[in-house]
């Protein structure tokens, strides 16, 4: 069972590196929260060894993430209070092993001296595992009646905020990591490249191309917090406020010229605040979270013509899990 210090240290690592997320951690109920904690420590710990100032040789990287991967899974004694909570709440929680792999097979991918993507079909395999997995490891601890009508949309939730994740941080993925998670497709469609993000030289096309992605992570969005209304009573608010404040970076992005690669866009604390206050009068009135959503982030709802999710993304994945449920 999960202890109070097992808690009290994963409640830590998650209000000190994940500022956005604990804020909307704080509305879900306690039963659903504390295990909220804990998923969170264990994706930073694990996060952490591919993002270390002072990562070691690849090697070594690779032979920690099998290591933590055998722990989390229940196959490795461990004295590590973020991996024995981990693996008590696995077990308890009935998180299939695959999705543990999944995001333990996604750290490994960051382990590579250069990160680069050439299509949105590359970066999706790297997202079923660094967010899909996590949506559904999250589905797991809600435990929704209708969980498998809930899961694409999770899917494309957990796809959005990873997205929104990169298209914050391009700045800081080049400079401490090599990293460029903007698809080299996108980059080419609008006259920029790989070259141009790693040398952190802006130009229209640069802009162009981000505005593009922009665009393709709302939709994600659309079709993610349409199916908030699936989740149990007491999750739906919370989750919907983080979609909320993650989404407002989109605003952060646009209003600099989606110009990411200069300096890296900053939602400060009282503007985070302000948000979740707009987001919980509007849901005082409406059970439709979409209506929430449109009405506080500012964000223009899809046309028509781009209504549909991206096909080649892990929602239709989630589509076709879902199914087998």
């Amino acid at each position: 069972m999960v202890s109070r210090e097992q808690i009290r240290r994963s409640k830590a690592v998650q209000r000190t590196t994940g500022r956005t997320f604990h804020v909307a951690t704080r509305f879900l109920p306690g039963q659903v929260r504390y295990p909220t904690y804990v998923l969170y420590a264990f994706f930073r710990l694990t996060d952490e060894i591919v993002d270390d100032e002072d990562p070691g040789p690849p090697e070594a990287q690779r032979r920690e993430l099998e290591r933590v991967r055998e722990a989390a899974l229940g196959e490795r004694e461990t004295d590590e209070p973020v991996l024995a909570a981990f693996a008590d709440l696995r077990e308890r929680h009935d998180i299939p092993r695959e999705e543990v792999d999944a995001f333990v097979d996604s750290m490994l991918m960051d382990v590579e001296d250069t990160v680069r993507y050439r299509d949105h079909d590359e970066l999706s395999t790297y997202l079923r595992g660094s967010s899909v997995a996590v949506a559904y490891m999250m589905l797991e601890v809600m435990d929704p009646e209708q969980k498998a009508v809930a899961r694409p949309h999770a899917a494309s939730l957990g796809e959005a905020f990873q997205l929104t994740n990169f298209l914050r941080d391009v700045r800081e993925d080049v400079v401490d990591y090599d990293r460029v998670y903007l698809p080299a497709e996108t980059l080419d469609g609008y006259g920029a490249s790989h070259g141009d993000v790693t040398s952190l030289s802006f130009s229209p096309a640069v802009g162009h191309a981000v505005q593009a992605e922009l665009r393709r992570t709302e939709r994600l969005y659309h079709h993610g917090v349409d199916g908030i209304r699936y989740l149990p009573d007491g999750c739906q608010f919370p989750v919907l406020a983080a979609a909320v404040m993650y989404a407002d970076q989109h605003r952060l992005i646009r209003d600099r010229g989606c110009d990411v690669v200069s300096e890296r866009p900053t939602l400060t604390l009282p503007r985070r605040l302000s948000l979740v206050a707009r987001a919980w009068l509007r849901w005082q009135f409406t059970d439709d979270p979409l209506d929430v959503f449109y009405a506080v982030t500012d964000l223009a709802a899809p046309d028509d013509d781009e209504f549909a999710v991206p096909a080649n993304t892990n929602a239709a994945v989630g589509d076709a899990t879902a199914n087998s449920d």
